[in-house]
């Protein structure tokens, strides 16, 4: 027995009727029916609260009776820490369970009793007590991961869900104010569109007066175009100096080496009488004009290049008037009421007229088809505005001014639908040429 104590080896003796405590020698045989725990205790487990047996002093005076009843004694107070100690961990172990449950039932979470792998961790633990205690403690550590886990969720899910209760009121207010901002901004676009409709009604009904004067007065022009004798007898009317009234020949002109150009004008206007004629093209407004600027005597215009036309016509009554040109070295000739009055050359020699161009009547075009000047507008009546691709002969353009002859232009004839006006400008009939001739 003494020797067996001095090894520090203890049996604790777990029968089929419960526990028992014993002391075994190595050669005793084990009792049947009976398990053996066999655990070391180290040489400072009494300073842990389990002491160790009493080992006899060499040369002590006590008997076998005694030690063993020691001994005995010792491992009684050993099974009851233990037996403790175990109570306390199943009372944790139920204490965490309950716990546990709780916060499964909250969060959703796995089957009472179960652990991630679906081992039953709650069920019959294993009677050996230094197995029961380290099962235990596994246990316990397992619980403990859980339910920091699971009060983590919980204290996230919680969180979501307080968030909206204890902010509830400033969320209401918010939702308010967004309200009311929508509703602000819905009467704003309410008003503007009653503003757009009201402007919508004011234009439409602006640019229904303006279709039904333009009615008005394509109606007039048609009652006028009917009372003209012949498709010729018609002048066209610009009876103010300003850049929007003109005219407008729909054709253009050809490539042209020679012209003749005639007109019947009347005009009083001072100083000058204006620009009766223009063609402009690409690149050069000035390809032909005929213009009376200023105190400036009327002047001829060929590819911008100037010749002085002793013409005089700002008296007030109808006059004939004629240029012609030609390529080769320039040469001009200018006629009133069929007489000669000047001639000349050097006037852009060996320049073609460019075709393809704009011909306006009554302003002078700074850019092709447009950017009138008002100083440089016609004022007065204009008709039979004829252009020919040749040089006429001086007693065809007699022919022409005294009535004996109509002769149209080959290129450019007077015509109602060749002649279009803009700006207020207008069509009307025109006195006979005879008429026009004792006008002079």
């Amino acid at each position: 027995m003494l020797a067996l104590l001095a090894t520090g080896v203890v049996f604790l003796v777990v029968s089929r009727d419960g526990w028992g405590v014993g002391v075994r020698s190595q050669e005793s045989p084990a009792p049947p029916g009976s398990r053996f725990v066999c655990t070391s205790l180290p040489l400072d487990a009494t300073s842990a609260g389990c002491p160790l047996p009493a080992v006899p002093i060499q040369g002590a005076a006590l008997t076998p009776e005694e030690e063993l009843k020691a001994t005995v004694l010792q491992l009684r107070e050993t099974i009851l820490q233990q037996k403790e100690t175990i109570g306390n961990q199943r009372e944790t172990i139920r204490e965490l369970t309950g716990k546990l449950t709780r916060c499964e039932s909250l969060a959703g979470g796995k089957e009472y009793g179960k652990t991630g792998t679906g081992k039953d961790t709650m069920g019959d633990l294993p009677r050996d007590p230094g197995q029961v205690i380290d099962q235990l403690s596994r246990t316990m550590q397992s619980l403990k991961d859980r339910l920091e886990a699971l009060e983590h969720q919980l204290r996230v899910n919680v969180s979501y869900a307080v968030l909206p209760n204890d902010f509830r009121e400033m969320l209401q207010r918010r939702l308010g104010e967004l309200e009311r901002q929508l509703l602000t901004k819905v009467a704003e676009l309410e008003d503007e569109k009653s503003l757009l409709h009201n402007e919508t009604s004011a234009h439409r009904q602006k640019t229904e007066t303006a279709l039904n004067a333009l009615l008005e007065r394509v109606s007039e022009l048609e009652r006028g175009n009917s009372a003209f004798k012949s498709p010729d007898a018609f002048k066209v009317s610009l009876p103010l100096r300003t850049n929007y009234l003109y005219g407008k020949i729909k054709k253009t002109l050809p490539e042209l080496y020679a012209f003749t150009i005639c007109l019947w004008l009347r005009s009083s206007a001072s100083p000058g009488i204006g620009t009766p004629f223009s063609y402009a093209v690409s690149g050069q407004a000035n390809e032909i004009v005929l213009i009376e600027w200023g105190n400036n005597p009327i002047e001829l215009l060929i590819n911008d290049k100037v010749a002085q036309l002793p013409l005089f016509v700002s008296d007030g009554k109808w006059h004939h008037i004629c240029v012609t040109w030609t390529t080769r070295d320039g040469m001009w000739e200018a006629f009133q009421d069929g007489e000669k009055l000047g001639t000349g050359e050097n006037l852009a020699p060996w320049h073609p007229i460019k075709p393809g161009g704009v011909l306006i009547l009554g302003q002078e075009q700074d850019t092709v088809g447009g950017r009138f000047d008002a100083t440089q507008a016609f004022v007065g009546e204009l008709s039979q505005f004829n252009i020919w691709d040749r040089v006429l002969k001086a007693q065809e353009i007699m022919n022409i001014a005294n009535c004996s002859t109509n002769m149209p232009g080959n290129i450019i004839p007077w015509v109602d639908n060749n002649v279009d006006v803009f700006g207020g400008a207008t069509k009307w009939p025109v006195e006979t040429c005879e008429e026009r001739l004792l006008d002079l």
